[in-house]
């Protein structure tokens, strides 16, 4: 019989390592990219990111007219949203800041007309503000200017204030807001990654007037612009164009605590009134003045036959018996 093995005798395999796959490169538009070994995640970054969107919705029974100039703001702004109308009554913002959460923006333009005729623009930060409240005038959209401007969809514009707005501090308020919401994100999906246009804000008698211009180069393939040529650069207007009067700003969403009021907003509908109010004591004048000329002609009329009588007629009582 053979010997027992002894149990020190006993070898025991090594443990196999682990077999995992090797991490799959990146990949590009012009093929496969390694990942270098000492670059962060991006997930672990501190650095900002800017990720402003915005929804652009506009209140039922909306003009024709109103309607396209929200139609080319949309498409001047490539972090926008559009959605379905929206019902303009008391409870329209919790209805628009519910929409805006579920649309995973921050910022809203929202146009509610009146009356067919009257357009007002409200501009909020959700949920918790600021807002503000325009009257839209001097609309000119796109389709009815047909400038010769043209610049390409989703390029990032540059933004351009007047000097007033550094003056009061709702005017500073304004631009903040104006520039977070038509300042297109850096490195955003749909935009191109360079400036081809000029968003430009000037402030004249208390109105906000927006222009839209295209920047030209004006050269040839061999003969190309250099840095800092700006003697060659034009602007070209594009569109659309609207003037903004400001009429209140408040510290919630849509509504809340009133920060500012423009003493010098009058309503379109007081407007109206005196303007109409105008008219008619206009037409009660000329009809007063009517009536004073037909006293009068009556009065001369009855003057001329008392100085001017008739001559008895000897034939007048023959036929009387």
């Amino acid at each position: 019989m053979g010997k027992k093995r002894k149990h020190s005798d006993v070898v025991v395999p090594a443990a196999k390592e682990e077999e995992t796959a090797p991490e799959r490169p990146k990949r590009t538009l012009l093929g496969w990219k390694d990942k270098p070994e000492n670059q962060q995640d991006s997930t672990t970054s501190t650095g900002f990111k800017n990720k402003e969107k915005v929804l652009v919705t506009c209140s039922r029974r909306i003009n024709y007219r109103y309607r396209h100039l929200m139609m080319n703001l949309v498409s001047v702004l490539p972090h926008c949203k559009k959605d379905n109308k929206v019902e303009s009554k008391a409870t329209k913002g919790a209805t628009l800041n519910e929409l805006v959460e579920l649309k995973s923006c921050s910022s809203c333009l929202f146009f509610e007309c009146r009356k067919h005729k009257d357009l007002y623009m409200w501009m909020s930060k959700c949920p918790n503000g600021p807002s503000v409240k325009f009257l839209v005038n001097a609309v000119h959209t796109m389709e009815e200017l047909k400038l010769t401007g043209n610049h390409l969809k989703g390029s990032r514009p540059l933004l351009t204030f007047s000097s007033n707005f550094d003056k009061d501090p709702h005017w500073k308020l304004l631009k903040e807001m104006i520039i977070q919401i038509f300042g297109t994100p850096k490195e955003h999906r749909k935009s191109k990654p360079y400036h081809d246009h000029v968003f430009v804000f000037s402030i004249v008698d208390d109105h906000i007037w927006f222009r839209n211009y295209q920047i030209s180069c004006p050269h040839t393939g061999a003969d190309k612009i250099d840095r800092g040529g700006l003697e060659k650069m034009t602007l070209i207007e594009v569109g659309p164009r609207f003037c903004l009067n400001p009429i209140k700003i408040f510290g919630g969403s849509f509504g809340g605590p009133t920060l500012y009021e423009n003493p010098f907003y009058v309503s379109p509908n007081q407007y109206a009134y005196e303007f109409n109010g105008q008219i008619r004591s206009l037409e009660k004048r000329q009809k007063a003045g009517k009536y004073a000329k037909k006293v009068k002609a009556k009065t001369r009329r009855k003057m001329h036959e008392m100085s001017n009588p008739l001559e008895t007629d000897e034939f007048a009582d023959m036929w009387k018996e």
